[in-house]
C-alpha cells in the first residue's frame, strides 16, 4: 500500500526535492532533509527496498558485518554485530527505519521521466506529476546486470542466467555451468552451485582478492581503521578505472570463510581464463589467467602490508598472516564444450550497471554513465546517490551512502537557499572547480 496516498491533484504544487528510490540511500537522504526542514517525497517504483527485496539470490547476505549497517539516526544494536544480515533483514530494517523515521515514501510509484523545464523538474510517474525545485537520484547502481555481446553467440541448448535471475541451485538444470566473472557475486555463486554437486567453471578476469580476516579483525574494519574506504574520490588517480573496479572477493557467512579462487579450486571448481569468445559450441578462454591472478595476490599483499604498518609496534594485535599465492594449473583450460552433456547453464556475473533510461535531462556520457562530482550532476539541482566510488571508497556501502547523504544534502540544503523561486527563469552553468553552479552571463 502507498504509504503516502495523496490524490493526483494534490502533486500540483512545488515542493523543495523530489527523492528517487526508497533503498538505503534514498531514505538516508530523506531523513537529513526531514532534519533541515525541506520539504520532499520520496517516490518508489515498487517497496520500500525493492532490489533487495525482489532482485537477489536466496542465500545472499551483506558483505558488511552488521555493526558497519549504519544510517543516518541509525546504528545497528542487535546481538551480533559480527554477522552479516540476509537480505531480507535488511528489507525489515529499511522499512523500519522508514516508519520510525515517517519517511514520505510513495510505493508502487514508477518514474517515467525527469525533464527540467523553466528552473522546476518536472517528475511524470504512474500516479501523476511532480514538480520539484531539486532531484535527488537514489536509484541504485545495480538496476540492470551487464551482458556482454557474446552472449548472443551461445546455443539454444544453454540456458543462461542473470544475477538477478539465479535464485538457487535448485533451479538449474542437470549439467555443467560455467560462471563468467569472479567478483564478489561470481564467486559466492561458484560456491554455492558446486556445493550442491554440479561441475562448475568460473571464467576470471580482473578481479580484487582479501582474506575476510586479517589479523583478529574483518578486513573491512582495517580498511576502515586505515583511512583506505575514506580516500576522497578526488585523490583518486584513475577516478573511472576505480568507479569501474569489481566488487572484492567477499561473502558475508556465519563461518567467516575466506572466499578466492585457491577456496574454489579445493571445491572442484575448474578456474579458467576470461572468456574471450565462442566458436563452434566451444567457449574460448584467455591465456593470461596466470599474470590476472598474479596481478590480484600483489594487489593483496600491497593491502596487508599497509595494515601491517598501520599496527606496526602495538603488541596487542595478533602478528601478520601469510596466504598462499593463488594456484594456477600449467595449463589452464582453453576451451570449453557447451551444450549437450557439458556446460548447460551459462551465468553471467559479468556486473551491473543502474538504469537511468527515463532520466530525460542532458547530463549521461555517451556510455549512458551520468556525469557528476561526488554526486552533484551537471544539472543546477540534480544529485545522485549510491553510486560506486561516488565521493569515497566507501560509498558502495550502506555506512559510506550515510556520508554521502551528509555532503549531498548539506550541497543541495545550499543550493536551495541560494536560489529561490524568483530564479526559476535563470540559466545557470555547472562549475567543476568549486564544485556548484554560477549564473549565467
Amino acid at each position: 500500500m502507498n504509504r503516502h496516498d495523496d490524490k493526483i491533484a494534490r502533486h500540483a504544487g512545488i515542493i523543495d526535492v523530489i527523492v528517487i528510490g526508497a533503498g538505503h540511500a534514498g531514505l538516508a537522504a530523506s531523513f537529513l532533509l526531514s532534519r533541515k526542514g525541506v520539504s520532499h517525497v520520496v517516490l518508489e517504483r515498487g517497496e520500500i527496498g525493492n532490489a533487495w527485496r525482489e532482485r537477489r539470490w536466496d542465500s545472499l547476505r551483506l558483505l558488511t558485518p552488521n555493526w558497519q549497517t549504519q544510517l543516518p539516526g541509525f546504528r545497528y544494536a542487535g546481538n551480533d554485530p559480527d554477522g552479516f544480515m540476509t537480505s531480507q533483514e535488511l528489507v525489515g530494517l529499511l522499512e523500519n527505519y522508514a516508519r520510525q523515521n515517517a519517511a514520505p515514501v510513495h510505493t508502487h510509484t514508477e518514474v517515467t521521466s525527469v525533464r527540467r523545464v523553466r528552473g522546476l523538474y518536472r517528475v511524470a510517474t504512474s500516479r501523476g506529476e511532480w514538480r520539484a525545485r531539486a532531484v535527488i537520484l537514489a536509484s541504485g547502481a545495480c538496476n540492470e546486470a551487464v551482458i556482454p555481446k557474446v552472449a548472443s553467440d551461445l546455443p539454444d541448448s544453454v540456458t543462461q542466467l542473470t544475477p538477478m535471475q539465479y535464485r538457487s541451485p535448485a533451479q538449474l538444470e542437470a549439467g555443467g555451468v560455467l560462471v563468467v566473472g569472479a567478483s564478489a557475486t561470481g564467486v559466492q555463486f561458484a560456491d554455492e552451485i558446486a556445493q550442491a554437486g554440479f561441475d562448475v567453471t568460473i571464467a576470471v578476469g580482473e578481479h580484487v582478492r582479501m582474506p575476510r580476516h586479517y589479523r583478529g579483525n574483518d578486513i573491512l574494519f582495517w580498511m576502515d581503521r586505515c583511512g583506505i574506504l575514506a580516500e576522497d574520490y578526488r585523490q583518486v588517480e584513475d577516478l573511472a578505472r576505480a568507479r569501474r573496479l569489481p566488487s572484492s572477493q567477499l561473502v558475508g557467512s556465519n563461518d567467516r570463510a575466506i572466499l578466492d579462487l585457491n577456496s574454489l579450486r579445493e571445491r572442484g571448481v575448474q578456474v579458467a581464463g576470461r572468456l574471450m569468445g565462442i566458436h563452434n559450441g566451444q567457449a574460448q578462454f584467455s591465456g593470461s589467467l596466470r599474470n590476472v591472478c598474479a596481478l590480484a595476490d600483489l594487489k593483496m599483499r600491497r593491502l596487508l602490508q599497509a595494515i601491517d604498518e598501520f599496527v606496526a609496534g602495538d603488541n596487542s594485535i595478533p602478528p601478520a598472516e601469510k596466504f598462499a599465492e593463488t594456484a594456477v594449473d600449467a595449463s589452464p583450460v582453453l576451451l570449453k564444450k557447451l551444450g549437450g552433456d557439458a556446460i548447460r547453464t551459462v551465468i553471467w556475473a559479468t556486473g551491473f550497471r543502474p538504469d537511468y533510461s527515463w532520466l530525460d535531462v542532458p547530463v549521461l556520457d555517451r556510455k549512458g554513465r551520468i556525469r557528476h562530482d561526488g554526486g552533484v550532476v551537471d544539472a543546477p539541482g540534480l544529485y545522485v546517490l549510491g553510486l560506486p566510488m561516488m565521493r569515497t571508497r566507501k560509498s558502495s556501502f550502506i555506512f559510506g551512502a550515510q556520508d554521502d547523504a551528509f555532503a549531498i544534502t548539506d550541497h543541495l540544503f545550499n543550493y536551495l537557499n541560494t536560489h529561490k523561486r524568483s530564479d526559476a527563469n535563470v540559466v545557470y552553468q555547472y562549475d567543476s572547480g568549486a564544485p556548484g553552479y554560477r549564473r549565467s552571463a
